[in-house]
């Protein structure tokens, strides 16, 4: 063989192996780590654990659900920020963590540079929940006991900085009255808490277990933030209905990798989630449990994401909003 021929032979050979090792870089993992930011037992918990069932079929890969709780999903986050991003590690949470957190915390990552987001899941409604500790049957008795009794309700929520405490703050603000916050570090152990009576009030996303609680009348919903009433609660109001225009939030939950992961795997994670979504037995599983689901594309997620973060700090601004 010539020279020139040995050269070229070798340049091809390196070629096919870059594109072979390109490729590879491309393939999604064998093993796929799910980060869900909050406790086993929640909505967050359980879809995740459903949506990485359907992947791990769609896709012929393992998922391994991990749960990383604590600071209002902050910590679950951090670790997605922290990952390598090469595509087998995801995170699971809302967008609160990036949205909402930091305007009250300071962040241990950079939420506009150090997350990538690779689609939306679901809409899931924050009820307003009457415990067995308290007789209150709607929102209006609640307020009144809450004028009478100052620092004698106390409103229990999934955390410091948490949406259903941004739902608590801004009705303390509306309403002028005085309510003691109990976070907690995640949605589970404060469902069980409140079916116990450990406090008055709960604000928590919507769920299975939540809507078991509900029809067993062991939690009494007195309003619902979400832009109508509940197909499952057709008497129970929204907070926008009810004068607190500015606590009707819901929780918007996505998928999220580390930044820096290939934007062909995000887009394959896209597509594929999306794929999911459009089952009919996930989207009547989210359906039951009052959650809506949502997809779309990994850019207008961004989007979403950007806009909700300037106009959550103006909301916390405004009011004055500050962590305990």
């Amino acid at each position: 063989m010539s020279l020139n021929k040995h050269r070229r032979a070798l340049v091809a050979g390196l070629g096919l192996s870059f594109i072979a090792a390109f490729a590879h870089a491309q393939a999604v993992p064998k093993t796929v780590r799910l980060i869900v930011a909050y406790p086993s037992g929640g909505v967050s918990d359980v879809v995740a654990r459903a949506l990485a069932d359907k992947l791990a079929a769609q896709l012929g890969v393992t998922f391994i659900v991990e749960n990383k709780a604590g600071a209002s999903g902050t910590i679950g986050m951090d670790a997605v920020a922290k990952a390598a991003p090469d595509g087998a590690t995801l995170g699971f949470s809302s967008i609160s963590p990036l949205v909402l957190n930091p305007h009250l915390v300071k962040s241990p990552f950079d939420p506009m540079k150090d997350i990538a987001p690779v689609v939306s899941v679901m809409y899931s409604p924050v009820l307003l929940l009457a415990t067995p500790a308290t007789g209150t049957r709607d929102f209006k008795s609640l307020i009144d006991d809450a004028r009478a009794r100052p620092g004698a309700i106390r409103w229990a929520t999934s955390g410091q900085a948490s949406l259903g405490h941004i739902v608590l703050e801004q009705v303390r603000a509306v309403a002028k009255v005085d309510i003691t916050h109990i976070p907690y570090k995640g949605g589970g152990q404060q469902l069980t808490d409140a079916v116990g009576g450990q406090f008055e009030i709960l604000s928590t996303n919507a769920g299975p277990s939540v809507a078991t609680q509900i029809q067993t009348g062991k939690l009494r919903p007195l309003a619902v933030a979400a832009p109508t009433r509940l197909e499952s609660l057709p008497k129970v109001p929204t907070l926008a209905e009810l004068g607190y225009a500015a606590a009707n939030q819901t929780s918007l939950f996505g998928v999220f990798a580390p930044a820096g992961m290939s934007p062909i795997l995000i887009e394959k994670y896209n597509v594929e989630i999306n794929k999911a979504l459009a089952s009919p037995d996930l989207r009547e599983r989210l359906k039951q449990s009052d959650n809506v689901p949502t997809g779309g594309r990994a850019e207008d997620f961004a989007a979403e994401i950007a806009s909700e973060f300037a106009s959550n700090g103006q909301i916390i601004r405004a009011a004055a909003i500050k962590p305990e």
